[in-house]
């Protein structure tokens, strides 16, 4: 299928990935967030945006100390907002000097308000997919890749389409492939438990994951090429270049600000990691290659954009987003696995003959309401950013502040999500919270994607590529376990990117 007829629908991939009309129970919203109106019923005070920026080079570097160290990421939010009683405010985001030219941001961190970021008719994209810095292009070939492009930007629509058009020509080997790659990941625990006592998830789930997408998007197992098994460990690597100065290791304090923080790790140190990755895919993906000239795109323009895409994007999401379902599943005690146990087994065995299809997932909405809530309470994405396109007002439930052309815009997710005002028992993981009818309303605040769970990507937003994938695999991976067990037991830590996950127990259905 031509990847122009893929845009000509915003929910065509979506219809693809998902062909069951009862996918969702929801109706999608038809209105975009720019039609919103500003003024209100009941009008609200407007507020001058609270909070400053400190000194030159003191205020950046005290907010970044704060934000890693002093305080870290959760009481930093939380206490700036009790000290300016506003969920609006300006600060420094890192990592500051002397990496970003600029580290003053407006916050947000409302459910109200944070959506302003995924309106383009309000805020530009452009070089903003990892905040106040961007990284080298020398780590993507010397190219802008798609993450890093504003809407109106040509190459975006191009780029995006080629993607659609990935995912559409493999949609149909994704179910199997996951089901064979994932049942060796199973194995994999149980017999590291028989023999230890315990299992690491995380470094069994990189594994499982990069080998399950590239059999699912290139058709080909990574063990039997060049690369072997070094992918999990060439992409660590490759993203620490790109990440670390939003991120910490846990080094004493002064020498990980030091390290990570102050000036940029030369991209050549990660140059022939890089180029084994890039080989693959250049060797693995002729018919997308074929499919970006037919768009414009040279074949090492789409081949740099697929490395990013799988090897950021997607691997990235399922190395952080599955340690953090199974945490939460974990904790949701003995009577939550009996529950799901019953509800995934009835169901493959009653609709999809013995098999997992997509219908019978459909009829498991426990199990769809414990990926919804576990994306809402821990977005494996928790930052955007967003540059105002011109003067604009923004609301937060109880004030309208004004803000000016040209300033950055900055959102934490994971207190959008947990808004008192929208959700009940918000720090709560309540795994039948979008059951129903009033449940499913609260899809509209799940906005792991760079946008509501109720709309889709299209060429002219900036949602995930992959939204529909990346559900479609958390649904199999939580119906695989419960196929396979009865309950678990976990111990959590952490890592920087994450939930370090300890299995300890496993008992076999």
């Amino acid at each position: 299928m031509a990847a122009t007829t893929l845009t000509s629908s915003s929910s065509l991939l979506y219809q693809q990935l998902f062909p069951s009309k009862k996918y969702s129970t929801f109706n999608p919203i038809t209105l975009s967030l720019s039609q919103n109106p500003i003024t209100q019923l009941t009008k609200k005070p407007t507020r001058k945006i609270p909070g400053d920026y400190g000194l030159p080079l003191i205020g950046p570097l005290k907010d970044r100390f704060d934000y890693f160290y002093n305080q870290g990421k959760n009481e930093f939010f939380k206490s700036r907002i009790q000290k300016y009683k506003s969920t609006i405010f300006r600060t420094n985001m890192p990592p500051g000097p002397f990496i970003s030219p600029n580290s003053n941001v407006i916050v947000l961190l409302d459910g109200k308000s944070f959506p302003t970021l995924f309106d383009v008719s309000k805020v530009e994209k452009r070089d903003l997919f990892t905040g106040t810095f961007m990284p080298s292009t020398e780590l993507n070939g010397g190219y802008r890749v798609l993450s890093y492009l504003d809407p109106s930007e040509p190459n975006h629509e191009k780029l995006k389409k080629l993607l659609f058009f990935l995912l559409s020509s493999r949609r149909d080997y994704v179910i199997p492939e996951f089901h064979e790659t994932y049942t060796e990941l199973f194995d994999t625990l149980d017999k590291e438990i028989s023999e230890k006592g315990k299992a690491d998830l995380n470094s069994a789930n990189d594994e499982a994951a990069f080998n399950f997408l590239a059999k699912s998007l290139y058709g080909v197992n990574p063990v039997d090429t060049k690369l072997g098994s070094d992918a999990p460990k060439l992409i660590g690597k490759w993203v620490l270049f790109n990440l670390h100065p939003v991120i910490t290791l846990g080094l004493p304090n002064v020498l990980d600000d030091l390290i990570l923080h102050n000036f940029r790790l030369p991209p050549s140190l990660v140059k022939k990691d890089y180029q084994r990755l890039y080989d693959f895919f250049y060797e693995n993906s002729k018919n997308v290659l074929d499919e970006g000239e037919k768009l414009g795109i040279s074949r090492e323009e789409s081949c740099h954009n697929l490395v990013f895409a799988t090897c950021f994007n997607s691997f990235g999401g399922m190395k952080i987003f599955f340690p953090n379902l199974l945490k939460w599943i974990a904790k949701g005690g003995s009577e939550l696995h009996t529950r799901l146990g019953k509800e995934i087994r009835t169901a493959v065995k009653f609709k999809g003959g013995g098999k997992i299809t997509m219908s019978a997932m459909e009829k498991m909405p426990l199990m769809k309401s414990v990926v919804y809530e576990a994306l809402r309470i821990d977005p494996p994405v928790a930052s955007q950013y967003g540059r105002a396109k011109h003067d604009l007002t923004i609301e937060s439930h109880d004030a309208v502040f004004e803000v000016k052309k040209g300033e950055m815009l900055f959102g934490y997710q994971p207190f959008a999500t947990k808004d008192p005002k929208i959700f009940t028992r918000p720090e709560e993981f309540v795994p039948d919270r979008f059951i129903g009818e009033e449940g499913e309303k609260l899809l509209e605040h799940v906005l792991w994607s760079n946008g509501p769970e109720t709309e889709n990507p299209t060429v002219e937003n900036k949602q995930c590529v992959g939204k529909d994938f990346v559900v479609l695999v958390s649904r199999l991976f939580v119906t695989e376990f419960f196929l396979r067990y009865d309950t678990l037991d976990v111990d959590v830590g952490t890592s920087p990117l994450g939930a370090k996950i300890t299995v300890t127990s496993l008992k076999r259905v």
